[in-house]
């Protein structure tokens, strides 16, 4: 039988006390971790779920009330972008709810039809289906005590630059827009989106052909109005489903020039650099000539932000975004944005 040396036996102790005290800064460092995780995500605004009456369909909704004070506090309509999105955006929205709630604004949002199993189904949707859908909840709002219907307003990204003008044409009581990289024309948007991110990618040009080819087939079939099973058949549906290909049919006419004409509030315009959804050089030269009343139009553009206002080298890398939205979920947005949408509305008179 082995016998221990003497240093051996003086070592176990030793040994038991360096795990013991190892796995306690392990143990303190994950409570801390969770801690720091629990206070990062936890807003100063009380949230509210609510159903949404008087539209074609009840609506899931989310009102994201300032933390203190019983109101009546000016509330921000959020008009989604494209996607099926629900009423946080997976969480993505919060910040923005909390930044408003310090200017006194609440902030209303909701599911998309059939998202989350919400009534209904957004692909069935047009543009105008969507500025009737938003009213209907401007509405309902208006019917809160809680809320001033004076200080009620849009905010809106990508695709809801084609919604929220239709809206204030609607609603002569919209009080302000915020549009986040809002589109203005759908296939000159789809154009500049294909050639954009081709070229981020370094494509080679039988890629780019490639493109225009299937662009050019793409043009032909919806100027024929052709059903999806045309597509089928012709070989040409790769990619799209039924769902997708009728919602496209609906809306590829989309223009936004005509409905801008008419919007005359305060409108907050907010750009990012590295987008390559929008062509946002377009968007702020139309919107400029076309809000060109004497303080109307305020622009922010934010050089080193994509499509999402997230910095770009931050949304390159898929740990580094998760990470920074789970454990600073802040300062997941570009420098400034929060801010500047936050002095935007503090500027708001009812």
């Amino acid at each position: 039988m082995a016998v221990q040396s003497v240093s051996e036996r003086t070592n176990i102790p030793r040994l038991r006390r360096w795990v013991i005290t190892s796995l306690g800064v392990v143990v303190l460092l994950i409570i801390g971790l969770v801690g720091w995780t629990l206070y990062q995500n936890t807003y100063d605004i009380r949230e509210e779920k609510v159903t949404i009456t008087g539209g074609l369909v009840p609506l899931q909704g989310v009102l994201a009330l300032p933390d203190r004070g019983d109101g009546p506090f000016g509330l921000v309509v959020f008009v989604h972008g494209d996607g099926p999105i629900d009423a946080t955006h997976e969480t993505f929205y919060r910040p923005l709810w909390e930044s408003f709630a310090q200017a006194g604004y609440a902030s209303l949002s909701w599911d998309k039809p059939g998202v989350n199993g919400a009534p209904g189904n957004w692909l069935d949707q047009s543009m105008d289906d969507r500025a009737a859908e938003t009213e209907a909840a401007i509405e309902w709002a208006r019917g809160r005590s809680d809320i001033d219907p004076a200080r009620i307003g849009l905010w809106g990204a990508s695709q809801a630059g084609w919604v929220m003008p239709k809206v204030v044409n609607l609603d002569s009581d919209i009080a302000f827009v915020i549009a986040v990289g809002p589109a203005i024309n759908w296939l000159e948007q789809g154009e500049f989106n294909t050639r954009a991110e081709l070229s981020e990618r370094n494509a080679s040009a039988d890629e780019f052909g490639k493109a225009r080819a299937d662009r050019a087939k793409n043009l032909e079939q919806l100027a024929r109005d052709a059903s999806f099973d045309d597509l089928v058949v012709s070989g040409e549906a790769d990619g799209l489903t039924e769902d997708r290909w009728n919602f496209i049919r609906k809306n590829y006419r989309s223009d936004a020039r005509a409905d801008l004409e008419t919007v005359d509030v305060p409108v907050l315009l907010i750009l990012g650099g590295h987008d390559v959804n929008v062509d946002v050089a377009d968007t702020e030269s139309v919107y400029r000539e076309l809000l060109d009343s004497p303080g109307q139009l305020v622009v922010k553009k934010y050089p080193e932000a994509t499509h999402s206002l997230v910095e770009k080298n931050l949304e390159d890398s898929e740990l580094m975004s998760t990470l920074v939205a789970v454990l600073a979920p802040r300062s997941l947005f570009a420098p400034g944005y929060l801010a500047d949408q936050t002095a935007f509305l503090a500027g708001i008179q009812g």
